[in-house]
């Protein structure tokens, strides 16, 4: 399937901001099942200083600067991604998630040698006992590794509510885990903390999810948001996703945008500005299918 993604980010500020700087993470990305067929970044008004590089991860980024008296700024990309289908192997024909533990901890091939980066703690995650308590009905002994996420997956989908006034990028992970409310964001970061907590390596993946909308009812522009999901690394299978936002395993209704350790490094647009008051922000995404 072919989608044409629509992200706009407007900022408007209570006074003159004389100079911003922004680094952006819109870019989808390419892999064995995604291919990005074109990008365009448009920013308003237009930086005097433009730069592009792949970060850590690997994930495109684009910095720039707008050195010009601005009150409002909009940054937005325009997308084509190729999705197909992915079929993820069945969960009880993957290794037992205390072998694929003891795999990273010993083992030093290139691939899992990659993969423990993702073991530790990271900014916006930090592993507790509470974590892994949580994980850990999940995880009897010998349980198959992607039986034994799916069930994790299901049952934060269960026990947490979705509340976007619950929390805010700055909410602890611990306060999540207390009230049980949040949105994709949070429940990211709660899945990859309880995985880490065990001894395996789990990564933040942003994204897009194709949304659609109620029967005989038209679709609505600015439906889609950006949305966010876990990877879990698996020896032989490579890296398998899990959304438990919705409770499913990604397939070509998810588009991949960036991953890293956390929301902090894979953030749409993180940057600085010169001036005054607090900044809000607007944001809308739409997925299209279809050629342009």
């Amino acid at each position: 399937m072919i989608y044409q993604v629509h992200h706009t980010t407007t900022y408007t500020y209570p006074g003159t901001v004389s100079v911003c700087h922004n680094a952006v993470y819109l870019r989808p990305r390419d892999s064995a099942h995604q291919r990005c067929l074109g990008y365009e970044l448009v920013v308003l008004p237009e930086p005097g200083v433009w730069s592009q590089s792949v970060d850590f991860f690997g994930n495109a980024v684009t910095f720039f600067a707008v050195q010009e008296p601005h009150r409002t700024l909009t940054v937005t990309a325009h997308s084509t991604v190729e999705v197909t289908p992915y079929v993820p192997p069945h969960p009880d024909h993957t290794p037992a998630w205390e072998t694929v533990c003891d795999i990273l901890h010993h083992e030093r091939s290139v691939a899992v040698l990659e993969a423990t980066q993702y073991l530790f703690d990271s900014p916006h995650i930090r592993c507790s006992p509470r974590l892994r308590q949580y994980a850990a009905p999940s995880f009897p002994p010998g349980q198959a590794l992607l039986t034994a996420v799916l069930d994790l997956t299901q049952r934060i989908y269960t026990d947490f509510i979705y509340d976007p006034k619950a929390t805010s990028v700055s909410t602890p992970l611990h306060a999540v885990l207390r009230a049980r409310r949040g949105v994709c964001q949070d429940f990211a970061h709660v899945q990859i903390g309880c995985l880490r907590a065990l001894g395996l390596a789990a990564r933040y993946v942003s994204g897009y999810l194709v949304t659609q909308p109620p029967p005989g009812r038209p679709r609505l522009l600015g439906a889609d948001a950006s949305h966010a999901w876990v990877s879990v690394y698996c020896p032989g299978y490579g890296w398998l996703d899990a959304d438990p936002t919705n409770n499913v395993l990604p397939s070509d209704r998810h588009i991949t945008v960036a991953f890293g350790r956390d929301y902090s490094d894979v953030s749409p647009i993180k940057g600085v500005f010169l001036g005054r008051g607090q900044h809000s922000m607007r944001v809308a995404v739409d997925v299209i299918p279809g050629n342009p």
